[in-house]
C-alpha cells in the first residue's frame, strides 16, 4: 500500500503567515467488469465506514470497470436494492470505464477478481503503478484461500446480497488498516486550518 502523498509544493505564503501543505486525501478506487455491481457496492461501502468514522475528508473513494459496455449507466437495479436494504444509496452512481491516467492520482487501486487485476496490471506505466494494484480479499482475513469476489451480473437477487457480505466484510478489513494513516492526516488538516486562524504574533487586523 502506498503511502499517503501530501499536497506538491514545500511551504506556503499567505497573507504573511507561512503554513505547511494539508495532506492530500487518499485515493482509492475500486474496479470490476463493467462497474454496475460489485465495484460500486465497495465504493459505497467503504466512503460510508469513512463518513461514519468522521474521516470523510481524508479518504476518496471511486470505482471504475475495465470495461466500456455500461458507460454511463446507473448501478444495476438488484445493486441498488441490495444497498437500500443495509441503509446504503447507490442510486447517484454512473458507471465509467478506468483511465490509464487515473494510475498517477491513485493511491490504492483494489481489483474484485483475478481478471480485474490482471488486466489492470498490463496497463500500469510503471512498477510503481502496478504496485498499486491489490486484490479486494487481499486484506480481508476471514477470506483466506479464496481471491475473487463473485460476479452476480447473471444470477439473482440473493446472490448480490451474499456478494454485498463480503464486499462489506472486506471494506471493514481495509478501512481499519487505513484508519490510523487517515487518523494522522486529519488531525494534520485540523492543525493546518487552526494554524490559518491564529494571526502572527504582534500583526494587528
Amino acid at each position: 500500500m502506498q503511502e499517503q502523498h501530501g499536497r506538491a509544493g514545500g511551504m506556503h505564503q499567505n497573507g504573511g503567515m507561512t503554513f505547511a501543505p494539508e495532506p492530500a486525501p487518499f485515493r482509492v478506487c475500486f474496479v470490476c467488469t463493467g462497474n454496475i455491481c460489485r465495484s460500486p457496492m465497495a465504493e459505497v461501502v467503504l466512503r460510508q465506514l469513512a463518513a461514519a468514522a468522521g474521516l470523510g475528508d481524508s479518504l476518496e473513494v471511486s470505482s471504475a470497470g475495465t470495461g466500456e459496455w455500461h458507460v454511463g449507466e446507473g448501478a444495476d437495479p438488484r445493486t441498488v436494492v441490495a444497498l437500500a436494504a443495509r441503509g446504503y444509496d447507490g442510486s447517484r452512481h454512473r458507471a465509467r470505464q478506468f483511465e490509464v491516467d487515473s494510475f498517477e492520482r491513485l493511491d490504492l487501486i483494489v481489483a474484485l477478481d483475478r481478471s480485474h487485476e490482471r488486466i489492470l496490471t498490463s496497463w500500469a506505466p510503471t512498477e510503481l503503478d502496478r504496485s498499486k494494484v491489490q486484490l479486494m480479499l487481499s486484506f480481508d482475513p476471514q477470506t483466506a484461500g479464496q481471491t475473487d469476489v463473485a460476479d452476480p451480473y447473471y444470477s439473482d437477487a440473493a446472490m448480490f446480497d451474499s456478494v454485498l457480505t463480503t464486499i462489506e466484510s472486506a471494506c471493514q478489513a481495509l478501512f481499519a488498516q487505513l484508519e490510523p494513516a487517515l487518523r494522522a492526516a486529519s488531525a494534520t488538516r485540523i492543525r493546518s486550518t487552526n494554524s490559518s486562524r491564529t494571526p502572527e504574533k504582534g500583526r494587528t487586523t
